[in-house]
């Protein structure tokens, strides 16, 4: 009889655990694909801050709601999408591609973002102009950034249009320019020479180093080796903790001296899954490794939050 009940008992156990597993299985398969072999952060985190997984469709945590710096890489395929906030002010940098425009103006609805500071674009390729206009359909903004007034492409030209509507026109910012977002403080360290984007427009990124308490991040745009290294020489002081890679990882951007400069802890990499151009390239991967940073791309993880108490860095996803 001893021998049957501890047979059952046996039985009841596996089974709990068996059933343990794969609710745990299920809720990270629900909203992420992983690598077969993904490299999740050890204990060296940025200020020791930590590293937090979680279901994006679930209650937003406590961590997030308490915080008063956040910045949101947002997952919009092969494109850029950065929304920044700091004490109830927002800057929104780039949208994506025209095709993520009504996300984003969903995304801001659902968040009741109903005025934005700054909107940013970096330069006037598609995939980094195109959803700003679901922004400007939805929310009203106070300024406008970008390299350039003029281009060729419709959706930079759609951009204006929704801009020209509310009454506000493009402000071409200056290397060294500051401006604060609530008690985070903002500056151009980029483009430094316009003449670099004569052949390529990628060379004139905006690329912005934002600063809250000793905390840092650096927003590249597509910002390719040329622009890099002229930031380099220009001596602005671009080391940061996190780092958004540029142009998606490929292997035109993220030069040696560049991520060297840097000096990151945390790289993030916002592309698509199998997207057409390969990236993010290994040469970058390899490269950003070598130098010990952690890697993060929204093909794997979805959206990437971090969040900052002015001292400490928290990743959600």
């Amino acid at each position: 009889m001893k021998k049957k009940v501890k047979r059952r008992l046996i039985l009841f156990v596996i089974i709990v655990v068996v059933i343990a597993v794969s609710i745990a299985v299920l809720r990270v398969n629900k909203k992420h694909t992983l690598p077969s072999n993904p490299s999740f952060p050890d204990s060296r985190t940025i200020g020791d801050g930590g590293v937090f997984y979680y279901d994006a469709e679930s209650d937003t945590p406590d961590i997030l709601v308490d915080s008063s710096f956040v910045i949101h890489f947002l997952d919009v395929g092969e494109g850029d999408s950065t929304l920044v906030e700091c004490g109830g002010h927002f800057m929104l940098i780039d949208g994506g591609n025209p095709s993520y425009s009504s996300f984003i103006y969903s995304y801001l609805e659902k968040r009741e973002i109903k005025y934005i500071d700054y909107i940013v674009c970096t330069h006037a390729h598609e995939d980094h102009v195109g959803g700003l206009s679901g922004a400007l359909n939805y929310a009203s903004v106070g300024m406008a950034y970008a390299p350039v007034t003029e281009s060729d492409t419709k959706a930079f030209n759609s951009f204006v249009k929704y801009l020209d509507v509310q009454g506000k026109t493009i402000t071409v910012p200056k290397a060294g320019d500051t401006f604060g977002l609530g008690s985070a403080t903002v500056q151009i360290v980029g483009p430094i020479d316009m003449s670099l984007a004569e052949d390529n427009v990628n060379n004139s990124s905006i690329v912005l180093r934002i600063k809250y308490g000793s905390t840092s991040f650096l927003i590249t745009g597509d910002a390719e080796e040329a622009e890099e290294l002229s930031i380099v020489k220009s001596r602005f002081n671009i080391k940061s903790d996190v780092m958004k890679i540029g142009h998606h990882g490929s292997n035109t951007s993220t030069s040696e001296e560049f991520i060297k400069a840097v000096d990151p802890d945390y790289c993030i990499i916002s592309v698509v899954e199998d997207n057409a151009y390969g990236h993010p390239h290994d040469v970058v991967l390899d490269r950003i490794e070598e130098y010990g940073a952690q890697i993060y791309r929204t093909d794997l993880y979805g959206e990437i939050t971090c969040i900052s108490d002015g001292k400490e860095i928290s990743l959600l996803f």
